[in-house]
């Protein structure tokens, strides 16, 4: 190891003796023993004397298994720095110190654990909202495909009351069936789009379909009115008059006109004129 060897306990003082005195003799320096207590386990560290806190809190985690940065490092009651050296500390061979885990390092893992937490809902939401916008691009793409059977349909009842209105207009008398069965075909539409629910622009596509039925359905009821009554409308309707006209002066009179003088030029006779 950097700096002096690392030895452990094992009940043997001759082997022990031997290390001890071969740190002694290594190029780094004298080594001073260290009693390590952590929790219920004692351990011995061979460190250079001239060594930091810090760099025996390297061999106390090599020892111990607890990181550096979660150590509390205590000698005589009171906590040591990373930067003081041992010596300036008052530690020489054979001293005992105490090995408390930091709290903060504790509060540290706490904060990395609640972060992954915390990562985990954040994918969970992303994952969440992904499948809420597929599953909205579904139902709008259905939403899309039933209004698109309803103009489908609406066209075909659009060219079915476009030709009844013609029928009428040229003064074809129309069956009063044929008026109900289509306006209960707009009928059907108009539930059918009811019962689609759609948003953005699906939304709005089913409102221009639902003003297109209405405007069917109206149209459809004035040709049934007209239908009905030939004369309602009155620009179309028969005139009557009792009045009398004379075409040369273009007056009306309520009485007959008086006869005429026959023309000079007419010869009336009472022989029989015999045709060969």
């Amino acid at each position: 190891m950097p700096g002096g060897m690392l030895v452990r306990g094992d009940g043997d003082d001759s082997n022990l003796h031997h290390n001890h005195e071969a740190a002694a003799t290594s190029s780094a320096g004298p080594m001073i023993k260290i009693d390590v207590a952590y929790g219920s386990a004692q351990h011995q560290l061979f460190v250079p004397s001239h060594s930091t806190v810090g760099e025996l809190k390297k061999q106390i985690a090599e020892e111990t298994g607890l990181e550096p940065d979660k150590q509390r490092v205590l000698f005589r009651g009171k906590e040591k720095e990373d930067d003081v050296h041992l010596s300036s500390a008052g530690m020489k061979d054979k001293s005992k110190i105490l090995v408390l885990e930091n709290p903060t390092g504790k509060v540290k893992k706490v904060e990395e654990m609640a972060n992954v937490e915390e990562k985990v809902e954040e994918l969970i939401a992303r994952k969440e909202s992904k499948v809420e916008e597929i599953k909205e691009t579904e139902e709008m793409s259905k939403a899309f495909a039933a209004v698109g059977r309803v103009r489908k349909e609406v066209d075909k009842l659009s060219e079915r009351v476009a030709a009844i209105e013609v029928a009428v207009n040229s003064g074809t008398k129309i069956a009063a069936e044929e008026f109900d069965v289509s306006a209960e075909l707009l009928m059907r539409e108009l539930l059918k789009l009811d019962g689609i629910e759609a948003e953005g622009e699906a939304k709005l596509q089913r409102k221009a379909e639902v003003h297109r039925v209405q405007g069917c359905h109206e149209t459809l009821d004035k040709l049934k009115t007209r239908n009905s009554n030939p004369f309602h409308d009155s620009n179309k309707a028969a005139s009557v008059t009792t009045k009398w006209e004379t075409f040369d002066s273009g007056m009306g009179s309520s009485t007959a006109p008086p006869p005429q003088p026959m023309s000079s030029s007419t010869k009336v006779t009472e022989e029989w004129e015999k045709f060969d």
